[in-house]
Order: C-alpha cells, then structure tokens, then sequence
C-alpha cells in the first residue's frame, strides 16, 4: 500500500509551470522572443500578437500551460499601455492557459492597478 503524500506535495505527470522573466520582456518584441524559446514555439511563429495566441492555442491543445510571469511589473514596461491590454487580451483568447504575474516586493499594489487598467480598456468581454 502507497504511503498517502503529505497535502504539501504533489506527484503528477503534467507539465511543469514555465516561468518568463519580465526583465527580459520590457517591448513587445522581446516578449515574443522570450516566451517562443520558453515555450518551444515552431520557428514559422510570427512574433505578433495573432501569432502567440496561434502558438499558445497549438501548446494548451496538447494540455494545460501554466506561465508564471516573474517581475511582471516590468512586463512590456517601454511600451505604451495599450500593448499591456492586447497581450491580456490574448491571453484571454487561450483556452487552458493559467497565467499567473508574479511581482517584486513593493509592486504589487502597482502591477494590479496596472493590470485593473487593461482589462477596463479591454476589447474582449
């Protein structure tokens, strides 16, 4: 008989989290570089907004993807705030994507302000 695991621990065979770095991800462009090495994207990706919704959608059709975004107040930080909304409305697009933004110390009150900001902004209901 299997000894039950402590409620702390999980044994599973999914995937592990990936985890992006926002310090890397400052523009757009380097967001998309970023997340198609993390995620193993196909080399025809296309480094726009369409084309990461095409490739997380190919990802979550093959399982659950869980994207940890560490430092994300720096997330798209250099452009201008309407990128930070179309990204959250991408992701919004994902079916069987679980995003989570992780911020430093101190940036929390700030990242959801932030992140309250786009989705008001948002296209997508």
């Amino acid at each position: 008989m299997t000894r039950p695991l402590p409620p702390w621990l999980t044994v599973t065979t999914a995937p592990p989290p990936a985890v992006l770095d926002a310090r890397d991800c400052r523009t757009a462009a380097a967001l998309f570089t970023e997340i198609a090495e993390l995620l193993a994207f196909p080399d025809y990706f296309g480094h726009n907004w369409d084309a990461l919704v095409d490739c997380l959608t190919d990802a979550t059709d093959e399982g659950p993807v869980t994207l940890i975004v560490a430092h994300a107040e720096e997330l798209l930080a250099d452009e201008p705030p309407h990128q930070f909304t179309t990204l959250l409305d991408a992701l919004t697009l994902v079916g069987g994507l679980t995003v989570t933004l992780s911020a430093a110390p101190g940036h929390e009150d700030a990242l959801r302000a932030r992140v309250g900001d786009a989705l008001a902004d948002s296209t997508i209901a």
